[in-house]
């Protein structure tokens, strides 16, 4: 799989985290840390990581005034992060004040890259027509490469996107733009509280460059077991 999979740290604190972490062992690298540890931990949890050996994807998903978001997304790279997510849809001007943020003199010898979040997984054509106010024909896949040029010409490393969008986005930018994918359940998996979910080798071959596993991984009655699964 071209993919790299990484898997959500979503629990209630450090412990859960590191035990889930030990428990996978070398079958993963990569983790997410997401809104709910990081409110819990803080940046402690980013540090054992990287003190592990592991790389690590902070998705705070930043969506504020330019300057703010530029010290968050330094404080945030400092650390030793590899990923950080603002939202697309805060503009080029504050995507582009992450990507500066990020890699202005981090000090820790790793590259910070900045994803733009395009539209949640959780959302489909209505709940998004809904939470944006429009009652035009919008289509998810259009509004997803309009908030992808926008990080394309901030400079930003990549979009978060449905497996479903990943192809037009890969298709339109090529190379520009890595693609991460969240909503991701493994054959026959429950898709929970997504709507727009897809395998791995789906999501691989639509262009994704890496993949979020979730309770797919994490909720497993053998973690290890479908975790060496996603990765078939």
């Amino acid at each position: 799989m071209s993919a790299i999979p990484i898997v959500a740290l979503d629990v209630a604190d450090a412990e859960a985290a590191r035990a889930l972490v030990r428990l996978l062992g070398d079958t993963c690298n990569f983790y997410k840390v997401g809104l709910e540890l990081f409110s819990a931990e803080g940046p402690s949890t980013v540090c054992w990581l990287r003190d592990e050996g592991k790389e690590v994807f902070v998705d705070l998903k930043l969506h504020d005034i330019p300057s703010t978001v530029h010290r968050a997304a330094r404080s945030v790279a400092r650390l030793g992060a590899s990923l950080l997510t603002v939202h697309a849809s805060g503009g080029e001007e504050m995507v582009r004040a992450a990507v500066n943020g990020a890699n202005d003199e981090t000090g820790t010898g790793t590259f910070c890259g900045v994803l733009g979040v395009t539209v949640l997984t959780s959302f489909d054509a209505d709940t998004l027509r809904q939470a944006w106010g429009r009652d035009d024909a919008l289509e998810v896949e259009t509004e997803v490469r309009r908030l992808a040029a926008i990080v394309a010409n901030a400079g930003g490393a990549g979009v978060v996107c449905s497996g479903h969008e990943a192809a037009a986005v890969h298709g339109a930018f090529g190379a520009r733009l890595g693609v991460l994918v969240p909503g991701i359940r493994l054959g026959g998996g429950d898709g929970h509280d997504q709507r727009r979910v897809m395998t791995p080798a789906a999501a691989a071959a639509a262009g994704a460059s890496w993949i979020i596993l979730g309770r797919a991984v994490t909720a497993a009655a053998d973690p290890v077991a479908a975790m060496r699964q996603a990765k078939e």
